[in-house]
């Protein structure tokens, strides 16, 4: 009986560790994760077409009610991503620097230069959207003067920086990585340096970045409808964009991809209200 009763408590021991640092990571993030999921929501009601959101707003009964669905479904699914992704993640030698000399999130400067640098060039190029695609696409004009409100800001900075990062990069591309080695990278498993082979984070970086750009056909349909000039522009700014913040996070660390994406709208946001 004591035998069992030490092996019960043992395995609970062992549980707790398991679950303990990816859990305690992802209560970390939450409250930037409701926030930002809130003002997500409240920007997009201000896209989306008057009759789909009368009719949302019909069939459970106000627009707060509207809100609050969406956001406790974008926080339970971001907050199991992010716990999941953790896991994988580690397995993979590709967690943050974190809880490293007393500090939660580490940067070091080359990575923050280099970041930087290539996160401002992106910002530009995403800010000429604007005068390029949004020439030939009214639309975009719009959406885009939409875009300067200080909830869209709040919403790209904290959703697009931090959540989405957590989902495509974290949760997304480390799963890719993990099945893609497992299934057809065994031998590098079993040989003695055990390490993931660089074709296999591209792989899935690729196919994270493809995601990423898919993930926002929905929300592109509603505004600007699916033309395959909208098609392009879908793919081209948010895949090219995906698949440099998944370099980032492959070769320096999930902060850093999560800091090139928020600036990269602080840039683009930026030059638009300089020069719109």
């Amino acid at each position: 009986m004591e035998n069992l009763e030490n092996t019960t408590l043992q395995t609970k021991k062992t549980f707790w560790q398991k679950i303990k640092n990816p859990l305690f990571f992802t209560l970390g993030f939450l409250p930037v994760i409701i926030v930002a999921v809130i003002f997500t929501c409240l920007y997009t009601f201000d896209l989306y077409p008057p009759e789909i959101l009368e009719e949302a707003i019909a069939t459970v009964g106000s627009k707060t009610v509207v809100i609050l669905i969406s956001a406790i479904q974008s926080v339970g699914m971001i907050c199991l991503a992010t716990f999941f992704g953790y896991i994988v993640a580690k397995k993979l030698g590709l967690l943050p620097s974190i809880k490293k000399d007393g500090k939660i999130i580490v940067f070091e400067k080359k990575a923050v230069c280099i970041t930087c640098i290539v996160s401002v060039v992106c910002g530009i190029l995403l800010s000429l959207d604007y005068w390029t695609f949004g020439a030939v696409i009214p639309q975009i004009r719009q959406a885009d003067a939409v875009g300067l409100s200080f909830v869209s800001l709040v919403s790209s900075l904290l959703y697009g920086g931090i959540c989405e990062e957590l989902l495509l990069r974290l949760f997304v591309l480390s799963l890719f990585a993990f099945i893609i080695w497992k299934i057809f990278f065994r031998k590098s498993i079993t040989s003695e340096k055990n390490e993931v082979p660089k074709i296999v984070f591209l792989i899935a970086n690729i196919v994270a970045s493809l995601l990423f750009a898919a993930g926002h056909l929905p929300a592109t349909q509603i505004t600007f409808g699916i033309t395959p000039l909208i098609l392009f522009r879908c793919f081209l700014y948010n895949g090219g964009m995906g698949f440099f913040f998944g370099w980032l996070y492959i070769k320096y660390g999930l902060q850093y991809s999560m800091l090139s994406h928020a600036l990269v709208h602080i840039v683009s946001k930026l030059i638009w209200l300089i020069f719109v």
